[in-house]
């Protein structure tokens, strides 16, 4: 089997991911391509990570897909919030019900030990449905009838136990409010997939993610048991090793770009899924920066790319400046690129056109 090395697989993710070469897909249709974007902080990694993989994007076009029920926040990858198309969510929710099982489980099941889940989940539906509620109000609500609970568990037991979606103005670029939640099903208007093939889920993530293994399927997704799938599938892939020897399955038709294609400079999101969906990250992010990225508590900075791969970190702060931070010493083309990349973020928050927003390259960051 042909060897792709570390430099080839990350050129095929950054194809695959728009980041080669912005697109002038729609909005919708990336956010769909993508298997959404983690949204878990509010409001710019989706915002921003469609920022730099789109052409003519401004906040307007998220936003109103937001409003008209087009796209949801709901936890679904890793049990975390994602922003996905309303069709996604109602097939991929139910896919990744092992993942919410398993954090309840992990987290919370002590405190919900000998509950009744199942009239749990049938009292939170109805309150949620009733009217979009806080997890703080819903905690207390299902608290009033099992005063002996811990009502943070209760809520906590209803987001993994129902498809809850955040409904707006929540994680709206600009505009803000709480994380009030009500059903997909209520909110969509339209029922959950009641049994979607994992096949589907597969083949949708090698097309944005690949090439890769049952391990970068597992990280992405949080769900287990995929390898078996992968599996059955290889008929219809090609399979591939990485350096180490493992196999990686890909599909035919999506771009494995040449080692030596050039990578323009690019700023990620916050969050991007670009770092969280591999298990061995080192195609775009090296090793020696993963802890100057992901942070203990669960942060994930926003990232400076450089040829390809991960080579500093960048914020844009509430007084509208982009503040870029390399960890080395940036050449010349590389810094103005960098600039370039910062002003359109500038620009799309609303700081450029002599709005009062400014532009900071750091000094390389020591280790």
């Amino acid at each position: 089997m042909t060897v792709l090395g570390t430099r080839a697989l990350g050129r095929a993710l950054l194809a695959r991911q728009h980041l080669l070469a912005r697109t002038d897909r729609t909005p919708l249709e990336v956010v769909h391509h993508l298997g959404g974007l983690q949204a878990q902080a509010v409001p710019q990694p989706p915002y921003l990570g469609l920022l730099s993989r789109l052409d003519g994007f401004a906040p307007e076009q998220l936003t109103g897909l937001i409003e008209r029920r087009e796209a949801v926040r709901i936890a679904l990858q890793r049990g975390t919030i994602h922003l996905v198309t309303a069709e996604d969510c109602l097939t991929l929710r139910p896919l990744l019900q092992p993942v919410l099982d398993q954090a309840l489980r992990t987290t919370y099941g002590k405190r919900l030990a000998g509950l009744d889940l199942t009239a749990l989940a049938a009292e939170a539906r109805a309150l949620v449905e009733e009217e979009p509620r806080t997890f703080q109000r819903l905690g207390a609500l299902l608290a009033a009838t099992r005063p002996d609970r811990d009502p943070a568990a209760l809520a906590q037991a209803a987001r993994c136990l129902l498809p809850l979606v955040q409904v707006p103005p929540r994680g709206l670029w600009g505009r803000g409010g709480p994380a009030a939640h009500t059903t997909a099903e209520a909110w969509l208007g339209r029922p959950l997939d009641p049994a979607p093939p994992p096949d589907a889920l597969v083949l949708r993530y090698l097309a944005a993610f690949g090439p890769a293994g049952a391990a970068d399927l597992r990280k992405w997704s949080g769900l287990s048991g995929l390898g078996p799938v992968l599996r059955r599938l290889a008929p219809q892939l090609l399979t591939f090793r990485d350096e180490q020897g493992r196999p990686l399955y890909d599909l035919p038709d999506a771009p494995r770009p040449e080692p030596d294609t050039p990578a323009p400079v690019r700023l990620l999101a916050p969050f991007d899924n670009l770092l969280l969906s591999h298990a061995d990250r080192s195609r775009v992010l090296p090793e020696e920066y993963k802890g100057r990225v992901m942070t203990q508590n669960g942060l994930v900075h926003g990232t400076l790319l450089v040829d390809g791969l991960v080579a500093g970190t960048w914020r844009l702060t509430g007084e509208q400046e982009v503040a870029v931070r390399p960890f080395v010493r940036l050449a010349r083309a590389d810094r103005e690129a960098a600039e370039a990349e910062a002003h359109r973020v500038l620009a799309f928050a609303g700081g450029g056109g002599g709005g009062g927003g400014a532009v900071r390259i750091e000094a390389a960051a020591a280790s």
